[in-house]
């Protein structure tokens, strides 16, 4: 077995402290690292020493290894989610040879997959490092024209291009609309509102424009133009600066972020406010003269709409009066009219049953609704009154995602993965409820794997879920190393995945956890707010719990269990290694959010504070102090951890990451290391080239791999 208590090479650079206090509701908060904050050539310099040490210390045989199996792993093609509109397809694919997905559109769906289809937008010769990606893409109501957006170096920071489906040529470019998102882009049909139908194209479409990101936050509370949004109406082929498109609302609030969906001339906005309720709004008329007005507001729930184009309603997912969530009908004119301004006067289409709803699609004459059981999918097809009539067929443990209809086809189309299955597209039928499969990852796995589902007691006796995903030969015995997962935030369900970088690591017997912690939705709206705001500190305690459990029940050596996770579930990895230093060997923390006093200065913080709590009011002040990882770090042998971040990340700001890695590395005791990898040209995790996954997964697996124990020839 390798050495898991390899030690640290060199130790790591010097960071000067230079101690800045606060008086926060009375208290002293002494900051040692606030000078890492800034962005200025002494944050470069010391950012550049953190990088050559964390090169030294992750230069092992293990990534050595990793590398060349991951390079053959990580060469296979991947098939994004199938979205119908009119009668063509789209689709995006990436090659094995290629660094970034490419968008097609298909005739049909034989041709699903494989390539054959008019090429849309090619981001592979779009720059030389390729870190310019497509990350969106809504196609126009008849699929003639499709709109998509585009960022360089995972910034989230979008230009809209609109494309000539047919032609396979870009027509117009919307620049700098800031952090547009699908779900914040609709299109306009042209003649609702009585003007001449044979003009080709749409109208033009209404989008949520943002304020960019700042190139160097201050720590200013307004410092985020990311947080001034507006919806807007942009005429097709206009060609019009962004700055000039007719504003249709701009009175939304940091915590809120606008949904739209349309049909014909009719937009229904909803503002989603802090992952914890929405206001409904809308409008129905000439788009050049859109204002929105209340549709339903004022009610202390989630309503996501949906139009019924084809029978002219609108379908609300709904977690108002339902924990687990029920979906609620109303004709789409009443509803724009103000008529239908209270949910007891919307019909309930379908009702709450014992499983999570998660959305519902209209498709041909029938419906399809996604739920979650047990934090693992279910997809039933529904007749138009929403009637169930069949299950759709799935693998075990499944994960369904993309579901998307087909206009007047008896069919959808929607993916499907698993622990144990690759992601697959498939076109389900309908009439019969059964799933053909039309592209799927081609990566092959050479060994059985089991899963189970456990759960385990947390410290107020509430049971936690977690899946136990292991080789099929491996034993408790309390000889395996472990890594623990999890996020237990944001109304976040966390289900199986296929992961093919995690097969040498279960291949060399190691056991991978997903733990299903409160803070998301999995068992529903009041599991969430059991992991929220003065709550927050159960999710840690869950965690815990499984990882203490996983211990007891011969699933892990109680030496050799590392954690993982990212952003919020970063968050998690901070607080769980600064409680308990000693319960883990190795932690991986990506991109994470560590100083809760300050991350509401920050580039998308301010957002966060429904969920979180806000430090300037004084009893958030005290929950966030006494859990806060930058905070609450003693002196400690702390595991050997891997922080990492980016300097192009536009939500959580690097500073957390840089901070909390000088801290730890003063107020390490042991002798293993604290590493922090700062990529140049990448952001959240969003747009990525494969080659920097790859190099990425073969530092963080080699490292969590070598400090658990694994001999890197013992990795497949």
């Amino acid at each position: 077995m390798a050495d898991s208590d390899a030690s640290d090479p060199e130790g790591p650079p010097e960071t000067p402290r230079r101690p800045v206090t606060d008086d926060l509701h009375g208290e002293s908060i002494v900051d040692p690292y606030r000078w890492l904050e800034g962005e200025d050539e002494e944050v470069a310099a010391w950012t550049a020493a953190q990088n050559e040490y964390a090169e030294a210390v992750l230069d092992t045989p293990h990534r050595e290894a990793l590398a060349e199996r991951f390079e053959s792993l990580g060469r296979v093609g991947e098939y994004g989610p199938v979205t119908p509109a009119g009668d063509r397809l789209f689709q995006e694919v990436r090659a094995p040879e290629e660094e970034q997905p490419v968008l097609y559109a298909y005739d049909g769906p034989e041709s699903v997959g494989t390539g054959d289809g008019t090429v849309l937008a090619d981001p592979n010769g779009w720059g030389e490092d390729g870190t310019v990606s497509v990350d969106w893409f809504v196609p126009g109501p008849e699929g003639e024209y499709l709109a998509y957006g585009v960022a360089e170096g995972g910034d989230e920071q979008y230009d809209v291009r609109i494309v000539d489906v047919a032609a396979g040529e870009a027509v117009e470019t919307v620049a700098g609309v800031g952090r547009t998102q699908a779900a914040g882009f609709a299109w306009v049909e042209r003649g609702g509102d009585g003007e001449d139908d044979a003009r080709s194209g749409p109208r033009g479409f209404y989008y949520v424009s943002t304020g960019v990101a700042p190139a160097g936050p201050d720590g200013d509370d307004d410092a985020d133009g990311q947080l001034e949004k507006t919806i807007r109406f942009h005429e097709f082929g206009s060609g019009t600066d962004p700055a000039e498109d007719r504003v249709v609302a701009a009175d939304v609030d940091q915590t809120t972020w606008p949904t739209l969906v349309a049909d014909g001339d009719a937009l229904v906005a909803a503002y989603v406010e802090g992952w914890e309720r929405s206001d409904l709004y809308g409008y129905r008329g000439d788009p050049a003269e859109a204002t929105l007005s209340p549709v339903l507001t004022g009610y202390d729930a989630v309503f996501e709409p949906t139009v019924d184009g084809d029978r002219g309603r609108l379908l609300l997912s709904t977690n108002h009066g339902a924990d687990f969530g029920r979906v609620l009908s109303a004709d789409l004119d009443a509803a724009l009219d103000g008529d239908r301004a209270d949910p007891s006067e919307y019909a309930e289409l379908l009702p709450e049953t014992d499983a999570v709803l998660r959305g519902v699609e209209p498709a041909g004459d029938r419906l399809l609704a996604h739920y979650h059981r047990d934090a693992r999918s279910e997809v039933v097809v529904l007749d138009a009154d929403g009637k169930r009539e069949r299950d759709v067929s799935l693998p075990a443990f499944p994960t369904v995602a993309g579901v998307n209809g087909a206009g007047d086809a008896p069919e959808a189309y929607l993916t499907v993965q698993s622990f144990a299955e690759p992601p697959s597209v498939r076109r389900v039928d309908l009439a019969d409820g059964s799933a053909e499969t039309l592209s799927a990852q081609s990566t092959d796995v050479p060994f059985d794997i089991e899963v189970s589902q456990e759960r385990f007691e947390s410290a107020d006796g509430t049971e936690v879920p977690a899946f136990v995903v292991r080789r099929g030969d491996v034993e408790p015995d309390g000889s395996n190393p472990a890594l623990l997962t999890g996020y237990g935030g944001f109304r976040v369900n966390r289900t199986p995945t296929f992961d093919r970088f995690r097969l040498p690591f279960l291949g060399a017997g190691g056991v991978f956890v997903l733990a299903t912690l409160r803070g998301g939705t999995e068992y529903g709206e009041s599991w969430h707010e059991a992991g929220r705001r003065e709550h927050k500190e159960r999710v840690f305690d869950d965690a815990l719990a499984v990882a203490d459990g996983l211990a007891e029940r011969g699933w892990a050596d109680p030496d050799r269990i590392g954690v993982a996770g990212g952003s919020n579930g970063g968050l998690l990895v901070g607080a769980l290694i600064t409680r308990r230093p000693g319960r883990f060997r190795v932690a991986l923390c990506h991109v994470p959010l560590l100083d809760m006093l300050r991350f509401h200065r920050f580039l998308l913080g301010a957002s966060w504070t429904t969920e979180y709590g806000h430090p300037e009011d004084p009893e958030a002040f005290a929950y966030l102090r006494a859990y806060s990882p930058y905070h609450n770090a003693p002196e400690a042998a702390y595991p050997a951890t891997m922080f990492t971040t980016a300097l192009g990340d536009t939500r959580v700001h690097p500073s957390h990451a840089r901070k909390m890695t000088a801290l730890l590395q003063e107020r390490n005791t042991g002798d293993r290391p604290v590493v922090l990898r700062v990529e140049d040209d990448a952001g959240h995790g969003v747009g990525k080239p494969l080659s920097m996954q790859v190099r990425e997964q073969a530092e963080r697996w080699g490292f969590a791999c070598e400090r658990l124990g694994i001999d890197a020839d013992a990795l497949p």
